[in-house]
């Protein structure tokens, strides 16, 4: 059996899952993820530390995005991009809602401080001549 060959009967915690199929960077940040509740299997909340079997529907959120993946093998290493495939499958309802957000980001641009960092100081009095009843 090769190094890296997906199997279906390895047990693998969801965090080092997480980092294995590169849905989160690093170990660290998926642990994070999921003690901070925004990881969840089958629709209940867990620990990092709960062991995956085939067919449990994960759901997490990263960023502005909320993605659902089917498990459909493990491994015990981090396997490359093109292998990734084979360990999860996305369901349609969460394609169809990341595409949604997209074109919407698209026509309406993201939400956040828009601003080239701190105010001049005829923009602070500006501000406060706003302010001002």
């Amino acid at each position: 059996m090769e190094k890296n060959s997906v199997s279906e009967g390895v047990a693998i915690r969801l965090d080092k899952w997480l980092w294995v199929s590169r849905l989160y960077r690093t170990r660290t940040l998926a642990a994070q993820a999921v003690s901070g509740g925004k990881v969840r299997v089958n629709s209940q909340p867990v620990k990092p530390a709960r062991v995956l079997r085939l067919g449990d529907e994960i759901s997490l959120h990263r960023g502005d995005e909320s993605i659902t993946v089917v498990v459909r093998g493990s491994v015990g290493q981090r396997v490359p991009a093109k292998a990734v495939s084979a360990l999860y499958e996305e369901t349609a309802d969460s394609i169809a809602a990341r595409l949604a957000a997209r074109e919407r980001h698209a026509l309406t641009g993201w939400s956040g401080f828009t601003g080239k960092g701190r105010p001049t100081k005829r923009d602070r009095r500006a501000l406060e001549n706003l302010t001002k009843p």
